[in-house]
């Protein structure tokens, strides 16, 4: 353990230290090698054919050169026309590419000489015993660096070898051949290596630059911006791929645009829940300790009646939408509103241990809320709206309730039916609660409340005993002031 924990960081530092290099440094470098590497073989094989070509044509000329001047001298040589022999080697010389040329005797006497040509030890070493045509290379000592090669030719008269013709070539010229052959290739490599960068350069940018705003939009995806799209227009696997991200972040956000409006129909952490568990959607429930407050429109018969229906549904987004932020305030949701009544839950799907004291919470800001929306529909001449509030906990049902084409996630169960009961007997602006509520976890000590009376409860064989919640404590109540009065701004900032 104590190991690995001491190598993570070097491989960091690697990573952290890693030369970053672009594609287009890269794709440059790479066409750069292999058209050097192209090039230079070419050129390498270039100039070997050549060599070979033009030593093959030096051989050719040289050997038939000294063969038909063996055949000229030899009826010089049997009659001793040794000016003869001199003027046919002076003849020879007057090319220029023809350094000198030699006629030995078979005695490997020098007979006529004009020219480089090598010393006579020097032919009788190479010559030897051998009576047939024969090539060799030497070089001047009076001009090292002229590479030289000699073609001897014996001198036959019927089978008979009376001497040897020998001729000396220069390869100077074949040489300074290859030379501007190497250099033409030299500079051909240079400059299509020159322009292999620049072009790579460019093509590399060009392909590049679709990567590097796949990797912008990647980016943008990330941080939520669903509606970035590629503007690329290719007919490549470049634009299949801007196509193929289109199509993603069109899905995307379909995706965030559903999930945004499903949590608009189920609360937000029923709604992660359901979306993290896509596969274990399925009827059932499970019983949880939780808390059900239930907020009803004291009179809304009444009021509805007077309202026109616009106004009325106006009325209720506005309250209900309070109620909700309320909820959020307190860890709650609103599990469902049914007409003029909302049903707020706490401490389901996510357990809370406080999930009782935030509920009765919940209903006391609701209520201050109502009741500082009255002032202001007051001074507008409008009818004012009251609440009664029934908080109740204990142990319930929790699931998906329904049928399997058709279903909600929602509580039931005895507390829930007390809550909703309360709610239906509290008076306007009342929140009540059980006695068994009011004495649990220590909530008598953190709200205001009086004993209100004995009611009896559908299911319940003994009559029960119930509170009248009148506020927080001081400390509380100051928060829940300071926290109402940012609510309350931000929503007529939005109405404005």
């Amino acid at each position: 353990m104590d190991q690995n924990i001491k190598q993570t960081p070097e491989k960091n530092d690697d990573k952290r230290f890693k030369i970053r290099v672009p594609i287009a440094i890269k794709l440059a470098i790479a066409i750069t090698i292999l058209i050097v590497s192209g090039m230079s073989t070419l050129g390498f094989i270039i100039l070997e054919n050549q060599k070979m070509v033009l030593s093959q044509q030096i051989n050719n000329i040289g050997s038939a050169l000294s063969r038909q001047v063996s055949i000229s001298a030899a009826e010089m040589v049997l009659s001793d026309d040794n000016l003869g022999l001199q003027t046919l080697v002076n003849n020879l010389v007057d090319n220029n590419q023809i350094k000198g040329a030699v006629i030995i005797s078979d005695q490997k006497k020098i007979l006529a000489n004009n020219g480089l040509t090598p010393s006579i030890s020097y032919i009788q070493h190479q010559l030897g015993n051998k009576n047939t045509a024969h090539i060799f290379e030497w070089a001047a000592v009076k001009n090292a660096q002229d590479k030289l090669i000699c073609f001897d030719s014996p001198i036959k008269f019927k089978q008979l070898v009376a001497g040897h013709v020998i001729i000396t070539f220069s390869k100077q010229q074949m040489v300074h051949s290859l030379k501007n052959s190497r250099f033409v290739i030299i500079f051909a490599t240079l400059l299509m290596s020159l322009i292999a960068i620049l072009l790579a350069f460019v093509m590399s940018r060009h392909l590049s630059k679709p990567i590097h705003n796949l990797v912008d939009a990647s980016k943008a995806i990330g941080s939520g911006d669903f509606e970035y799209r590629l503007n690329e227009r290719r007919n490549d696997e470049i634009g299949e791929l801007a196509c193929a991200f289109n199509q993603m972040a069109h899905g995307l956000l379909q995706k965030t645009q559903v999930e945004d409006v499903f949590s608009r129909y189920v609360s937000s952490n029923v709604a992660e829940k359901v979306l993290q568990n896509l596969n274990d959607v399925e009827l059932g429930g499970k019983h949880v300790d939780a808390s059900v407050l239930f907020a009803d429109i004291v009179g809304f018969t009444s009021i509805s009646e007077k309202l026109p229906p616009e106004e009325i549904a106006n009325l209720l987004n506005e309250y209900f939408s309070h109620i909700s932020s309320i909820a959020q305030l307190y860890n709650g949701h609103i599990d469902k509103f049914m007409g003029d009544c909302a049903m707020v839950v706490f401490g389901v799907p996510d357990s809370s241990d406080n999930h009782s004291l935030n509920a009765i919470n919940c209903a006391i800001m609701i209520r201050e809320t109502v009741y500082r929306l009255n002032k202001i529909r007051q001074k507008q001449n409008k009818i004012p709206i009251h609440f009664r509030i029934g908080v109740n906990s204990g142990l319930m049902i929790a699931g998906n309730l329904g049928s399997s084409d058709r279903m909600e996630y929602t509580v039931i169960g005895d507390p829930v039916n007390i809550a909703s009961r309360l709610a239906g007997i509290a008076e306007s602006d009342q929140i009540l609660i059980l006695e068994e509520l009011y004495q649990q976890n220590n909530i008598s000590t953190q709200i205001l409340a009086n004993k209100h009376k004995i009611i009896r409860v559908r299911g319940k064989e003994l009559p029960v005993s119930t509170w009248l919640v009148n506020n927080m404590v001081p400390e509380q109540e100051k928060i829940m002031q300071k926290q109402l009065d940012n609510i309350l701004n931000i929503s007529d900032e939005t109405d404005s």
